[in-house]
């Protein structure tokens, strides 16, 4: 896909998902054939540091344009692109209406406005089948280079099917390149990319960063170790590599046993231990003693 100043290897993306998508393993994703990596939802007004060595698109949740000129005055050079999310349904978007909330069209004009003016990268915007779509698609195609849709409304969240026939009316009408969220896996993903300009890899590549080395046939092959390199160097906390080793376990063998151990592990070594299997008692033993105390 070309784009302002931007070619992509390939149109095959890691989609934004909430707390699976630290660097590390953007950084994976992105070695094993990601076209382009998202960061999770961020707010312009958040002070955390954002570590960004896999020059993704920074996608961004705001209900007004307070803080978005600032925030990415800081981050545009170290992003490929932006993105401003009016797709996402949980409930905490519902209780700050934003993401897939926020239906007001003067808001939404006036952020994509701020942020077209902020930056000559490409920018797109993320949004679900809803009662504004079209009037959306009309202000994506005034600011924006092209638009991500995942074809769900907010009340399916992610069950379900795709309005598959929905998407390809919407494809026809946009003006810009239409990037498909929903469902991609590796069966579907070549019957897709025939119909849509995109497509996002979301909860298929949760733990799994080799499906894109599979689908581009790729040599790569990305383990759990590599993670943890990664996780080292960009020193992530221990809940957060403890919540990815659950993932990364469930191509493992007796996965659900190792994901039961992994609750009570209390650091790295521990950790690692139970992954690859270099202990097994001790565990067993401290799960059967709380059980116990049931």
């Amino acid at each position: 896909m070309k784009l302002r100043r931007l070619k992509t290897k390939n149109n095959i993306f890691l989609a934004p998902l909430e707390e699976v998508n630290d660097i590390a393993f953007r950084l994976l994703c992105k070695k094993a054939g990601a076209g382009l990596t998202w960061t999770p939802l961020t707010s312009p007004l958040s002070p955390q540091k954002m570590i960004l060595k896999d020059k993704p698109v920074l996608q961004l949740f705001a209900t007004s344009t307070n803080g978005i000129k600032k925030f990415m005055k800081k981050y545009n050079r170290k992003v490929s692109a932006w993105d401003f999310n009016l797709g996402c349904p949980v409930p905490t978007a519902k209780r700050h209406g934003h993401g897939a909330f926020l239906k007001d069209l003067d808001i939404i004009e006036e952020i994509l406005k701020t942020m077209r003016e902020n930056t000559k990268k490409p920018l797109f915007v993320k949004i679900r089948k809803s009662d504004i779509s079209y009037e959306v698609l009309y202000l994506a195609q005034m600011y924006c280079d092209a638009i991500i849709i995942h074809p769900r409304t907010i009340g399916q969240m992610y069950s379900g099917e795709p309005d598959i026939k929905w998407a390809k009316e919407f494809k026809k009408i946009s003006k810009i390149p239409v990037i498909f969220s929903g469902n991609i896996d590796e069966k579907n993903v070549t019957s897709f990319l025939n119909d849509f300009d995109g497509v996002m890899i979301g909860r298929k590549a949760i733990g799994d960063p080799n499906i894109f080395s599979r689908i581009l046939e790729q040599k790569e092959k990305i383990e759990f170790k590599d993670y943890l390199n990664l996780a080292d160097k960009y020193k992530l906390r221990f809940r957060q590599i403890k919540f990815q080793a659950m993932q990364f376990s469930k191509g493992e063998k007796k996965s659900r046993s190792k994901r039961a151990k992994m609750v009570y592990a209390k650091d790295r070594k521990e950790l690692e231990d139970i992954f690859y299997d270099k202990q097994g008692s001790y565990y067993e033993s401290k799960i059967k003693a709380a059980v116990s105390k049931y």
